[in-house]
This record gives structure tokens, sequence and C-alpha cells, in this order.
């Protein structure tokens, strides 16, 4: 994005003379000693350290979130930023907690992810590529356990794994259908026997999941040993404890699970630590980052994937109840430009006025607050303004918010920095300071799985119901008699509608959701529920964002934004 004095958000960040980041460390009390520095502008903090913190009372969790997204953009990671710097900007302490860009979307659709304008983390390069190394960690870990997989069945095959019956995927942090379904183990008995298998994107991983919601080292041990890899011939579960993997996946993961700190533009603390999708994993960063920042700050402002009904909903749903997080107030993040695009205009017409469209958009935004409230959760929309909406449609969607009964707050803390984020930040503060949290799950462990899809995908999307084939049903029934059926479900669907359908915008009722199919994350503990079209691992768009991405002549990258 350009801003209207010309600047990328690259330049920007460019123009920024990053502070030590043990400077950094220091506003929240984190000592040198416990830094592992990755140059001068990012560092881990050592697991000593976090433990160290365990008794100090916990600050005030904001959830950040978006409406239903549209390629006109909502800017739910600026915004993240953005208030985290007008919080410390009042005089709060704040810190952020953000995931890690994946390398596929950089490379296909949106080139980097770490904010925009004056509301960004830096180093933007460093962060959108490789940044301290934690997802090569995660997908050399998920293929390790491939590899002893098939080392396994090649060797005695003590376990009795039905090859036929192998259920894990090897990942890679890239966009590429043509890996989606393949072929293992050809060229003869030397390579092993032959069996299809396939990839996913590495941020779909449920290494990446165990990686995120681990609680500790321990932890993330025990959840890599729980996970499920296949089933024998009389269809008894296998794990990746049976084929000894889950030593060595964590001494795989041993740094990758220490915190990366960084900085804002405005020189601010944030977190960026792990990065699973929402639309089709859980879609926020790890537990052990947010609740470490938790301790060190008063505020602490992290963000989940897409729009409330994917990314809130699994904040709330899977990494609240398994983390025993307790959010304290959701920022729920709309553009004039999005909303105009639920109102039916093309992208191409967006810089027009169109009050009607606006007026119509605003259905989808009702819906994902009334979604966040079901939740016990208060939420505020920040209306994130560009430098094509006029007075009059920002007029309209504060009046349609009044209308509704919402407090909505203009930011332009994309174009202004913290200066444009401190009403909204005022506002957060009197909204929590005081109050005590009545957060509590959409749902019980204790209903059956089929029963809390069918509570997302009522409650959460407006379907009239959801249908699977028997196969599917059955598959579920399994898990359930499998002793699974206390653990939430974890939806995968298209992130550009509340349907399955991406191109059914607004406010869609009475749709139906079809499963396709079901996986059990069991080191991760949920079920994933695959819907509709949506793919496991991405393809790349016919113009790629990789197409504009290079080094110039004088080493700097260009076309990250």
């Amino acid at each position: 994005m350009t801003s209207s004095s010309g600047s990328s958000d690259i330049d920007i960040a460019r123009a920024t003379v990053a502070k030590p980041i043990a400077e950094i460390a220091e506003k929240i009390n984190i000592p040198s000693s416990a830094l592992i520095n990755y140059g001068n502008d990012k560092a881990k903090v050592g697991l000593d350290y976090i433990d160290s913190l365990k008794d100090r009372p916990d600050g005030k969790l904001i959830l950040v979130t978006a409406i239903t997204p549209t390629p006109a953009g909502e800017g739910k990671t600026t915004t993240t930023v953005g208030l985290g710097d007008g919080l410390n900007k009042i005089g709060k302490k704040a810190m952020i907690c953000i995931r890690e860009p994946s390398l596929g979307p950089c490379f296909g659709m949106k080139g980097g992810a770490a904010g925009g304008g004056h509301a960004q983390v830096i180093p933007m390069e460093d962060i959108n590529l490789h940044f301290t190394g934690d997802f090569h960690a995660i997908s050399t870990a998920n293929n390790l356990l491939a590899a002893m997989i098939d080392n396994h069945v090649y060797w005695d095959n003590t376990c009795g794994l039905d090859t036929r019956r192998i259920t894990w995927r090897r990942v890679m942090d890239m966009n590429d259908r043509s890996l989606r379904q393949i072929t293992t183990s050809q060229g003869g008995v030397a390579n092993g026997y032959p069996r299809e298998g396939g990839f996913d994107i590495t941020p779909a991983s449920e290494v990446m999941a165990c990686f995120c919601l681990a609680s500790d080292m321990a932890d993330l041990r025990r959840r890599l040993g729980k996970i499920m890899i296949g089933f024998t011939r009389d269809r008894k579960p296998v794990y990746a404890r049976d084929v000894l993997a889950d030593g060595p996946m964590v001494a795989l993961l041993k740094d990758a699970l220490m915190p990366n700190i960084v900085q804002s533009l405005e020189h601010n603390p944030a977190f960026i630590h792990g990065g699973p999708f929402a639309n089709i994993a859980h879609g926020c960063n790890t537990v052990i980052a947010t609740k470490a920042a938790l301790k060190m700050a008063d505020y602490v402002v992290t963000e989940a994937g897409f729009g409330a009904d994917l990314g809130a909903e699994k904040f709330f749903n899977i990494k609240c109840r398994k983390a025993g997080l307790t959010p304290d107030a959701a920022v729920l993040v709309a553009t004039v430009r999005a909303l105009k695009m639920h109102g039916g205009v093309k992208k191409e017409d967006l810089a027009d006025e169109n009050i009607p469209a606006v007026k119509k958009g605003l259905k989808n935004l009702k819906r994902h607050a009334e979604n966040i409230a079901k939740f016990g959760v208060r939420p505020v929309v920040a209306i994130n303004r560009f430098p094509t909406d006029s007075d009059a449609e920002i007029k309209c969607v504060i009046e349609g918010c009044d209308s509704l009964g919402l407090k909505s707050i203009e930011a332009t803390h994309w174009a202004n920095g913290a200066d444009g984020a401190t009403e909204l930040a005022r506002h957060i503060v009197d909204m929590v300071e005081g109050h005590k949290s009545t957060f509590h799950t959409l749902y019980n462990d204790g209903i059956s799985l089929w029963t809390k899809i069918q509570t997302v995908a009522q409650e959460i999307y407006g379907a009239s119901e959801v249908v699977a084939d028997q196969k599917v049903r059955n598959q579920i029934k399994q898990f359930q008699d499998q002793g699974a059926g206390h653990y939430p479900v974890c939806m995968a669907k298209t992130q550009y509608s509340f349907s399955t359908d991406p191109n059914l915008k607004g406010l869609p009722k009475n749709h139906v959701v079809p499963i396709r199919e079901v996986r059990l994350s069991n080191g991760a503990e949920f079920l994933l529920v695959i819907c509709g079209d949506i793919m496991t691992m991405p393809g790349l768009p016919r113009t790629p964002a990789a197409n504009s991405i290079e080094v110039d002549k004088d080493g700097l990258i260009q076309g990250l934004f």
C-alpha cells in the first residue's frame, strides 16, 4: 500500500531507525541476560525467564478481529499495532502479540504481513522472509515425523501400520497445488512401499497447532507424542510416540518455542510467535507468547486471523478454552471500502462515494458484533479510515453502529501512527478498567462433536443445516468413540463469506454447510472440519505477488508492499 505522500509501507519501515532490541525489552523489564539476539533488532526470550513470571498478575487481554475480509482490505494487523502504540502513547504499559507471516501468502496473494503505513512492526523484511527460522523448524519437525513413519514401515513395521491408512502428511511453507495429492516411494523395493500421500502448507500443520497451543516444553512433547499418524489393519490408532518421534521433534522445536520480540515503528515491544492460518487452522499466535505478555504488561493486544466468524470464534472456543485465557474486550475492525463491497460494489468502483452500499454492508458488521457478544465479550468497532473515504461515508458507519447499539471510533493509525489510535485506546481503557470479564465459550466440552459443528455453523455462520456423507459421519462417530468427543472443533472454510461460498458477500442466511473431510488433530486436541472447497494446501493465483518481489541493485528487497 502507498500513502498519500507516495511512500509505500516498506519505505516507511525503512525510514525508521530501529532501537537495539535490548532497549525495547527493557521497557517491559526483560533483562538482556534473558535474550538470545538475532542481530540488533530482534531476539528470542528464554523460557527460563518466562517461567519465572508465572506468579505475577495478568494484564488485560484485548482481541482485534474484523468483519468478513474482502480484496479491499480491513487492516486487522495494522489496527493491532496501532492500538498497541496508542495505549503506550496514553501512558499504559502495553504489548502487541501477533502471528508470524507465512511465506505462502507473502509470495501468493498479498505480499508482506507486518501491518501497514505508520502502524507496523519491524524489521519488516526479516519478519516476512524467514525471520528467526521458526517456520522452518516446524516444517522440519513435521517432515521428520513423516520420514520416521515411512522408515518404520520399511524396516519392520512393529506397530502394524496399514500403509493404506497412514494419515500423516508432509508440509512446506509455500503455496503449491501440485503437491496436494502425490504418490511416495516410487522407484522399486529400495525406496519403500508406494502409497498415496500429500502436502499441506506449514501453517495448517498439526505440529504448528501443537506448537501454538503448548504451555511449555513438556506440554509440547506430550502433544507431539499424541499426534495420530494412522491406523492398523484392524483400525487401531497409531501415534507419533509409537515410532519414537516425539523426542527428536521437540529437539527440533526447542529454540523455536522461545517467543520472538521485535518493535513497532514507535519502538514499542511486540511478540511475533507462531502462525496458524484461521481459514484452515486455529488462527492465533502462541499461548506461550500471549501468557508471557500478560505477565509483562498491563494491556496485551492480540489478533486472530480473518473475520470474527473464523479467527475470533477459534480464539474463544479453542485457544481461550485450552489456555484458560479470559479476554476483556474485542475490537471489530471495519473499513468503508470493505462495507461497500459487502453492499455489492465492485473493487474498481470503491473510490466513488456510495452511502446505500455502506448501509447494506453494515449487515455483515452487525452479524460479527452479535457473534462476539455471544461469548460474553463486549466489542467496539474501529473504523480503519482510508484516504478515499468520504466524511459522509464515515458518518454513515458511525450512525449505523449507533443504531445497532455499537460504539464506533474512527482510527487513522495507518496515516498517523499512535496519534491516530489514542481515542480508540482511551475507549478500550474505559471499557475494561474496573469491569470484570463475562467471557464464556460458545459450547461445553460435553456435547457431541457433531453438535459442536452444528452449533458453530448455525450460531456463528447463520446456516440452516450441516450436511456430510455417511463416510464423514462415520469418521466423526469413530473419533467420538475413541475418546475425542470432548475436543472443540476447528472449522476450515472460506474466509470470504459466512457461508462456504466465497462469492456470497454481505449476510447470507439459511445456507447449507457441506463437510468434505474431517481430521482428528489429537495432539492439538481439536477436530479439524474441512468445509466446502477449502484446501489445506493453497495454490498461487494467476498473478502471484512473487512476480513483483525482487532485490534491487543496492541489495534491497522490493515488492513486499
